[in-house]
């Protein structure tokens, strides 16, 4: 965890604060040791930048969330624009 959060400029405090607010779940290793993934970090990257500009860290973890939902939503549908299923006109 110490390395994690020195990996994005955080302490480890605020990674476990992450985990409470269940924004990042990281994996367990045999000897109990948090395990972060990139993916985890750089929401957790992202999570310090807001923090850091005064954002809550309820807040914070509701943006990341609804961004993270936004993305997903643009990526289907241009998934589906590009595959034509989407909506048929006329």
């Amino acid at each position: 965890m110490g390395r994690a959060a020195e990996m994005i400029g955080a302490t480890p405090a605020f990674l476990r604060a992450l985990g409470e607010a269940r924004l990042i779940e990281p994996l367990r290793s045999a000897g109990g040791h948090r395990r972060y993934s990139r993916y985890q970090l750089r929401i957790a990257s992202r999570a310090r930048e807001l923090v850091d500009e005064g954002t809550p860290i309820e807040a914070a973890c509701r943006i990341i969330i609804l961004e993270d939902q936004l993305e997903e939503a643009q990526r289907i549908n241009e998934e589906l624009r590009t595959s034509g299923g989407g909506p048929r006109t006329g």
